[in-house]
């Protein structure tokens, strides 16, 4: 794998940091700036719709620009963010600093995977999205940890101290080890045509012509909504069903952040060989484990290996969804960041769908059940995409510009 990838799986470590480290921050961030719990909270929401917003406006603004001076204003955007957080005299600039270092999140995994496929041959695009991805799915095991490790030696600021430097040597490995031409010399497999230079915002716009574009787009969300609802909750089924102790939930959420980084590199390597089935077998895994999770929940020892077994389904299908939807929208970097847009609209769907079965009374291994309901609909929806991809209908591949 070329250097260039190890930048770009480092940024994304960095990103990955900062959404989760907080969590591991929020009793000391609230105690400094003296704001309840509640206001606090409001970092990691106000996080998470900044993703949302970001990964579509900023892909947007910057449609024309070639993609490596991108990618080195987004990591730039992130620093400075954090760089607020750090010194933030107040809650108000706190928030603003999470708001800005969220900006860049979308566009940062939209754009960099286009990248990194272009950096391979052909057939290995799906792993290069997964090594970059790799520094995302690091995060997700060290960075509740790391917060937590950190505030409590030096201080919250110190672990907002610590990701602006890993920010600035992603920065500086990006600019140097990225080539000037990467994002534009990758074939787009499934539109049937040669890239080319990032277009305008009406070219971006045109891959949404595409069914096969919407189809990859849905199952996203219906994936990552059915495996974040369930996710939400863990920790309640985790206590309150398994029999753990409120202490033993830090190391299982990391048993289920090594399941992450498992599915990713085996889900990337699968896909490169058979993308969509191995699509529909990751899903139908997840959807499986989501409801044997629930059925043996209240085994401690079940728990834990199908926790862990929840982190390799969820995200073995993550490096193929974000290749398809790339490669029937003939490389746009729109499509690349809305893929992140709509991970981020299930993730509130099946927490709030997750939360809805709890406040009805049917325990806390309902949003385990309705996780995998929601799951295989997303099944469903890859079925008929690759279906019709097996047709070639010319209706679900972009006219070439």
């Amino acid at each position: 794998m070329p250097s260039g990838l190890i930048a770009l799986a480092l940024g994304g470590f960095g990103i990955g940091l900062t959404e989760f480290l907080i969590a591991g921050l929020l009793p000391q961030v609230a105690s400094s700036f003296a704001v309840s719990e509640a206001a606090a909270g409001r970092l990691i929401s106000g996080y998470a719709l900044s993703v949302a917003v970001g990964a579509i406006a900023l892909t947007a603004a910057t449609a024309r620009l070639p993609r490596k001076h991108v990618l080195v204003g987004l990591v730039a955007l992130f620093v400075i963010g954090n760089l607020l957080s750090a010194v933030a005299p107040d809650y108000e600039v706190m928030l603003l600093g999470r708001i800005v270092a969220a900006l860049c999140h979308g566009s940062f995994f939209g754009i960099g995977s286009l990248v990194a496929r272009s950096l391979v041959a052909p057939e290995k695009k799906s792993r290069a999205v997964a090594v970059m991805f790799a520094g995302l799915t690091v995060a997700n095991v060290l960075g509740v940890p790391f917060g937590a490790l950190v505030g409590e030696r030096w201080g919250w600021r110190a672990a907002f101290w610590a990701v602006t430097g890993i920010g600035l040597v992603a920065l500086a490995g990006i600019a140097a080890l990225v080539p000037s031409r990467a994002g534009r010399a990758q074939p787009m497999a499934g539109a049937g045509a040669e890239p080319r230079p990032p277009g305008g915002l009406a070219q971006q716009l045109r891959a949404f012509r595409s069914w096969q574009v919407w189809l990859t787009l849905v199952a996203t969300a219906l994936s990552y909504g059915g495996m974040f609802g369930a996710f939400s909750y863990i920790a309640y089924t985790f206590t309150e069903v398994s029999g753990f102790a409120s202490a033993d939930v830090a190391w299982l959420l990391m048993v289920y952040g090594v399941g992450l980084v498992v599915g990713n590199l085996v889900g990337g390597r699968a896909a490169d060989r058979d993308r969509d089935r191995a699509l529909v077998l990751a899903l139908l895994g997840l959807a499986l484990t989501l409801a044997l999770f629930g059925l043996l929940a209240q085994s401690a020892t079940a728990s834990v290996v199908l926790v862990f077994l929840m982190g390799v389904t969820g995200f073995a299908g993550v490096p193929g969804m974000i290749t398809r939807v790339t490669d029937f929208a003939d490389g746009a970097a729109l499509a690349a960041s809305a893929n992140v847009s709509a991970s981020n609209v299930g993730n509130a769907l099946g927490a709030w769908l997750g939360g809805l079965a709890i406040s009805a009374g049917l325990g806390y291994t309902a949003p385990l059940y309705v996780g995998a309901g929601i799951v295989l609909i997303s099944v469903a929806v890859m079925v008929v995409a690759a279906q019709r991809a097996r047709s070639h209908r010319p209706a679900d591949r972009v006219p070439a510009r």
